[in-house]
């Protein structure tokens, strides 16, 4: 059987709007993790030409001095743009069944909600690269 060379490209490019209030939590270690989720709706014409809504709900996680930035900025309805990577995770609960999740682990969030002169409110702003592991979600 051949060998393929495979990219190893994970990287998600969104944009969309808060569904609630961002959640900002500590890990027991102190570092921050912020929780929501975002609505990104593309429109298109059906069968009869009629305009149609297809929204896509995502869960994204932001990790530490990113979070505690977006946590202050960001609220219900806020409009942003995400880059990051899509991550998986599996737990199992109390009960003994198996769960999963996928969300976006945000490296880059830029705060689309306009102001009101005009512009965005803020400049993109970038998390470290850092492997967070196993760390605590509440999704």
């Amino acid at each position: 059987m051949p060998e393929y060379r495979v990219p190893r490209i994970n990287r998600v490019l969104i944009t969309g709007h808060l569904t609630a209030d961002p959640e900002l939590r500590y890990t027991p270690d102190g570092q921050a993790v912020l929780n929501f989720q975002i609505g990104s709706t593309r429109k298109y014409r059906d069968k009869a030409g009629e305009w149609q809504d297809d929204t896509t709900f995502m869960k994204v996680a932001v990790w530490r001095d990113l979070a505690e930035q977006m946590g202050e900025r960001l609220h219900k309805g806020s409009a942003v743009f995400i880059e990051g990577r899509l991550q998986s995770r599996s737990w199992e609960t109390p009960d003994g069944q198996k769960r999963s999740a996928l969300y976006i682990q945000a490296r880059r969030i830029q705060d689309l909600t306009k102001t009101r002169e005009g512009g965005s409110e803020k400049e993109p702003t970038e998390s470290g690269e850092k492997k967070e592991g196993n760390e605590p979600l509440s999704f």
